[in-house]
Order: structure tokens, then C-alpha cells, then sequence
């Protein structure tokens, strides 16, 4: 550490920045990141599956919904061909699912639950296609699932 002593000077006040103890601030705090960025950006070592597009097993059962923003920016939600509000789209799907439930009742097995298959617009807001999860959740609904076009090799 420095300091200033005596001298001449003793009538003028010091005019000096002690840059000392920022000096050493700066280099705890860089010692403290040296340690703390690799910790923090670690990650664990995983080989990823190797993904082939399998075609979609589409049962009559099924719910089909398409999804899009309108041009003014509301949500625009299709079951098959018509036009639905979410209110609607909690009833509707809530009924499909307990008239499933109810034709098939005790044999009913994990594979004779519909799926829920979402088709949204490239340009669509996010909000549009997790509202319609989660009223399609909220009906009861188990597996939902989002149709998409594989990236054609040219």
C-alpha cells in the first residue's frame, strides 16, 4: 500500500486518487470469475439420438388443430376446418375425451386415448400455440403434439 508523507506540500491538500484498494477489489474479483467460469460452464457429456423423421400415426380419433395469428395479431384456432374460441375448444375437447372414455369403458388402454396434433404457422406467436396446450391440457388430454414438414435435402 502507498502512502503520502510529509514534505512541503503540508499546507495544499492532497489531490491524489488512492487507487489502491480499487486495484485490489478488481483483482479479487478477478481471481473470484477465474474460479467461478468454469464450474458454471460445464456440461455434462451426452451423445444425442440421432432423430429420423417417422411418419405420424394418425388415428380417426385424433384431434386436429391448426393454429395461426390473424393479420390484426388475435389468435386464430381451427378444429379440423372450423373456426373455435378457447371456451369452445375447452368444451368441445373435454367432451370428445369423456365420449371416448365412456364408449370404451374399463378396457380402455393408454393407446386408445386421443392425441391432441397442433399445426401452427410459421409466423405464429408463441402465447397462440401455448394457450391452445393448455386448454387442450385442461380438457384432459395427455399427449399433444406438433405436426411440422421435414426439411426437404436439396
Amino acid at each position: 500500500m502507498a502512502m503520502s508523507v510529509g514534505g512541503s506540500s503540508a499546507e495544499k491538500p492532497m489531490s491524489d486518487i488512492n487507487t489502491t484498494p480499487l486495484v485490489d477489489v478488481m483483482l479479487v474479483l478477478l481471481i473470484i470469475f477465474l474460479i467461478a467460469i468454469p464450474v458454471a460452464i460445464q456440461s455434462v457429456q451426452l451423445e444425442l439420438p440421432k432423430v429420423a423423421f417417422i411418419p405420424t400415426q394418425t388415428k380417426p380419433e385424433n384431434v386436429l388443430l391448426a393454429v395461426r395469428a390473424s393479420p390484426t395479431g388475435q389468435c386464430e384456432v381451427f378444429w379440423g376446418q372450423t373456426p373455435i374460441n378457447s371456451e369452445d375448444l375447452l368444451k368441445r375437447g373435454s367432451d370428445k375425451l369423456k365420449a371416448v372414455v365412456d364408449r370404451l369403458g374399463d378396457a380402455i388402454t393408454p393407446e386408445d386415448i386421443p392425441e391432441v396434433h397442433v399445426r401452427g404457422d410459421i409466423n405464429t406467436p408463441y402465447r397462440c400455440i401455448g394457450g391452445v396446450i393448455y386448454t387442450m391440457q385442461n380438457a384432459g388430454f395427455v399427449k399433444v403434439g406438433f405436426i411440422s414438414q421435414p426439411v426437404v435435402a436439396q
